[in-house]
Formats: structure tokens, sequence, C-alpha cells
């Protein structure tokens, strides 16, 4: 159905002679047909031919507020008028501050920044300064940001992985540094036994435990119950910190992240996405005396457009909408994709296409394949990708717009007739799944 989509792909060979690979991320490259959106409102995107889909990428998370929400774009026309920023400081950036500390658990301080990958290395640089340890614990599956210090293990191959009790840290990239990984170790997901033999061999060295609470960059995958406790505790009695990376999980699961939703305070966090509705916003926070070493212990860190006005009054906008009436908007959205993650089930079952959904409401996955419980990264390895594939180019095609990794995002202006016109639309696509696996 490439006639759908003449002027995307037409536009494509147009920025490939100015931008490199003719995107400006090479994640989006991923998309069936990288298509080129010219408007959206609220729950819909418009692309350059005029097909009109359901969004659940959400520009992958940030707009949980949909697009152009009346709101924000009132307070941003306002904000227009002023300096785009100042390199100084300004009352939003406290208001913006004092609605993160209310709603996150472990914001005893916080500080902005403009991406996750920033905010993720600062907290690290805070945890060793902390600790006076340099080695790092991460998860495989687990995407920390780009930079060559976390590009480990994020998405290794079958052959890659080694013994789940002694993983090989996997570079993603070439031209990382050879020298990247000497700091990190990787384990499997889920596992505290494994988390609890690494240290019981490198206590003296680990400073700091740094995971997605809610693996969403690997299918969405849920710890597993008591986990998140498990490491916290383990990582306190030896020593460590414990980091959690917020940036898909917070203002998304709940108003407070997943520390609020599992009960499990961090001794860093970082946010991101869904904390600036679409505007570049990262927060890091934590307890007062580490966030303090940036003033008092030495820890360098900085940033031109840290705090700027223009991200910030998209950050006040978001937590006023997501925290408003103790997070009802957030708490609707979760039950609404909720609905439509088990319907999206049940309509695979209908066709019996092998199929298991992950995660919760606003942030979940599909995975083809027969395994029934996914717990891990390796877990997901079995996957079929060709079939997945299938199915988001199928989706487009029906107007269903999601992540080219099968992940949808449920924002807060998300209907019920966008949940009924969704799942209407994930029955032709199963059946014309079911009808090419028959030929």
């Amino acid at each position: 159905m490439t006639e759908k989509y003449v002027a995307s792909i037409e536009l494509l060979k147009r920025a490939r002679q100015s931008l490199a690979g003719g995107v400006s991320s090479p994640f989006r490259a991923k998309f069936p047909v990288p298509l080129y959106f010219r408007h959206g409102y609220g729950s819909r995107l418009f692309d350059e031919d005029g097909n009109e889909y359901i969004d659940y990428a959400l520009a992958w998370g940030p707009a949980i507020l949909g697009h152009c929400h009346p709101r924000l774009v009132e307070a941003l026309a306002e904000q227009a008028r002023r300096p785009a920023t100042y390199g100084a400081q300004h009352r939003l950036e406290i208001e913006v501050a004092e609605r993160i500390q209310a709603a996150v658990p472990c914001a005893e301080r916080l500080i902005f920044t403009s991406s996750g990958s920033e905010a993720v290395q600062c907290a690290l640089r805070l945890a060793r300064a902390c600790t006076g340890r340099n080695l790092v614990l991460k998860f495989e599956g687990h995407y920390h940001g780009w930079f060559d210090s976390v590009l480990l293990s994020h998405h290794p191959r079958a052959e890659e992985v080694g013994p789940a009790e002694a993983p090989r840290v996997a570079p993603e990239s070439k031209g990382q540094v050879p020298n990247a990984a000497d700091n990190v170790v990787v384990l499997p997901w889920n596992r505290a036994d494994l988390v609890a033999s690494l240290f019981e061999e490198r206590r003296r060295e680990i400073a700091a435990v740094i995971m997605e609470p809610v693996l969403c960059n690997s299918g969405c995958l849920l710890p597993l119950p008591g986990y998140l406790e498990q490491i916290r505790e383990i990582a306190h009695r030896n020593g460590a910190l414990l980091i959690l990376d917020e940036i898909i999980t917070g203002f998304r699961i709940a108003p407070g992240g997943a520390q609020s939703y599992y009960n499990v305070v961090p001794d860093l966090a970082t946010f991101g996405k869904a904390v600036g509705a679409g505007l570049p916003l990262s927060v890091i926070a934590g307890r007062r005396e580490i966030m303090d070493l940036m003033f008092t212990g030495g820890v360098s860190y900085g940033g031109s457009f840290n705090g700027n006005p223009v991200s910030l009054t998209g950050g006040k906008v978001a937590l006023d909408e997501l925290t408003r009436d103790g997070g009802a908007a957030l708490k609707q959205a979760n039950e609404l994709g909720g609905r439509i993650r088990d319907g999206i089930a049940e309509a695979a079952a209908r066709y019996r296409i092998p199929a298991t959904l992950c995660g919760f409401g606003a942030a979940f996955a599909i995975h083809f394949t027969r395994t029934e419980e996914l717990t891990d990264y390796r877990a997901t390895l079995d996957d079929n990708r060709e079939r997945l594939a299938e199915f988001v180019r199928a989706a487009m095609d029906e107007g269903v717009y999601l992540l080219p990794d099968g992940r949808f995002y449920v924002s807060v202006v998300h209907t019920e007739e966008d949940a009924r016109l969704t799942l209407d639309a994930m029955d032709r696509v199963f059946a014309r799944m079911s009808r090419q696996m028959e030929s």
C-alpha cells in the first residue's frame, strides 16, 4: 500500500540529500515507512499524504497530553513573548521543582537538564562521587541513553549475551571506545540471586545499581513481585546506591513514577519525556546530601539550556494536568490502556496468533512469541521479529501508529472512541496476518 505514503516517501528521498540517513534520529528510520507529519491534535496525527492516525507513539513518549493541548498551547504562546532562555535563575524553576518535589518520593532536591541521556550521566557521576567507587551494575535490555558509558548490552544478539551468571558486556555502536565497559558490569534483570552473588564478590567496587523499574525499552516487562525492594536492600547493605531510570515510567505509570507505584524509593532517579509534555526537559532527583555534591562536593555539572523557561513552561503544564485530582487523568489513561492491551490480546487469540502483551496501561508492548511470561531481555530473543514488522506495518495501514518495536503509549487524551476504533483495526490486522500465515 505504498500509494498511501507517496508524499512521505518523496520527502524522505529529498531529506537524504541533506540529513544523514534522511532522519534526525536513526531510531526513526526503523519505521516501516518513516512518515512525514504536517499536524496533530489530541490523540491524532496527520501525515503529508492526508492520512489520519490514532497516535500511540506519542513522539516516543513525551506527548503524554497528546498534541496541541489547549493549556499547553496557551502557556507557550504567553512564554514566547518573553526570552527563550536567560542562562540565569527565574521563578518558573522553583515552581516546577516544587511540583516535582511534591509528587516524587525521592526528590529531596532536584536539578533540570534537557535530555534523558544527560540526566543519566549526571546521576552516575553523583553516585560515584558519593560512594568513592567506580563500578556500575546495569541490566541487559535496559536503555540509559546513547553515551559510551551506558550503551552496553542494550539489545545484544543471542550469541553475544554469554552465560546468565557472567554475561558479556556488549557495546552497541561502532566508535565506542574500547574501555567504555571497564566500569560497568551487566546481569540479566529480575534475578535478585545473581545480584546478591555479584555483590558478594565485588561489594567494595560497586557504586550503584541502575535500572528501568519497568523494562519499557525491551518490551515493557514488569518487575517480579518484591524484586525492586530486594535490589534496593542488597545495594544499601553493601554501601551502593539505587538509581531508577524513570525517563519513561515517570509521570506515566503514576504521578510519582514507578517509585510511588511500587513504593520503592531510590537514592537517585532520572525523569524525562512525559515531564515536559513534548518540550525538551529532563530531571535528576534524589537525596539532598547526594544532590548537594554538585555544590559542596566537587561534582561538575552544567548546561546552557538547563532550566530554560520554554521547557519549564511545558513542565508546569504537564505537572498541573497529571497531578490534578490525585492524578485522575493518568489513572484514566492507564485504565483505558489496560483495556486496549487486553483487547489486542483477545483479538490475537481469536485468530490463533501466538502473542504476549506486557506492560501497564499507559505503556505496553506486543511480543509475537509462544512464551506466555516474559521476565527479562533474554526471554524476548525468541520473539518473531518478522511477524512484528508485519504487524506494525499493517497497523499503520489501518491508521494505528505505534513504535516499530511494538510499543504502545496511551495519553491522557485518548478516548473510548479511540479504543473502539483501535480494537476494530486490530481485528482486521490479525485477520490479514492469519490469512498470510495460512497461505
